[in-house]
């Protein structure tokens, strides 16, 4: 019964943890892309993300991967003998990569909130992707075991990457133009009420 009072609080942890880890980075954008807004919009978009990220990170974020990490080891302990499995080596090596990144966009949220992170909204939304590659890879470690056939895991993961990368390339490109048509419109705005004044 132990087992699946962990399985059950471990798959919740998990999905608390992700869903703080996604959002986070997503802050990270609109906190870098808020540097791009005239004063005083600037200023209070900052602070504002700056303290939504800091409860996110402190009060859904952190707390949801410390029940997973706490439920993973009840587990553990009910199946001790599964620390043998190959997979699982596997799987925690991706688990380790996962701690690190958490524990990295802490530090990005520190030098945003000290005005020293220069990284750009595009590349937070590369950053953004990250947990998903993790995420695929510990999902079917987990599923499949030592039967995941690795020749179809790494084409579907090299698959992903490529997708994710030419849809970040494809947004900012999109948002380029939309900027260039609002920069346009305005600009013929400005034009015609320019031509309707008395000389």
């Amino acid at each position: 019964m132990a087992y699946y009072w962990f399985k059950a609080f471990h798959l919740i942890g998990v999905v608390v943890w992700f869903a703080g880890l996604f959002y986070l980075v997503r802050l990270f954008v609109y906190h870098a892309e808020a540097s791009q807004e005239p004063e005083p919009a600037q200023t209070i978009l900052k602070k504002q993300y700056e303290l939504m990220e800091k409860r996110l990170y402190r009060i859904i974020t952190t707390p949801g991967m410390l029940v997973t990490v706490a439920m993973a080891i009840g587990l553990l302990t009910t199946e001790p003998e599964v620390l043998k499995s190959s997979w699982l080596h596997f799987k925690l090596a991706f688990v380790a990569v996962l701690l690190a990144y958490h524990h990295y966009c802490g530090r990005i949220m520190k030098k945003l909130a000290a005005g020293e992170c220069q990284w750009s909204g595009q590349q937070f939304r590369a950053l953004n992707e990250a947990p998903t590659i993790l995420l695929v890879a510990i999902v079917l470690l987990a599923v499949f075991k030592n039967n995941l056939p690795t020749d179809i895991t790494a084409w579907v993961i090299f698959g992903l990457i490529i997708s994710m990368a030419v849809t970040i390339q494809l947004y900012a490109k999109k948002r380029k133009r939309d900027k260039e048509k609002l920069l346009a419109a305005t600009q013929g705005k400005d034009e015609e009420i320019a031509g309707q004044l008395p000389v």
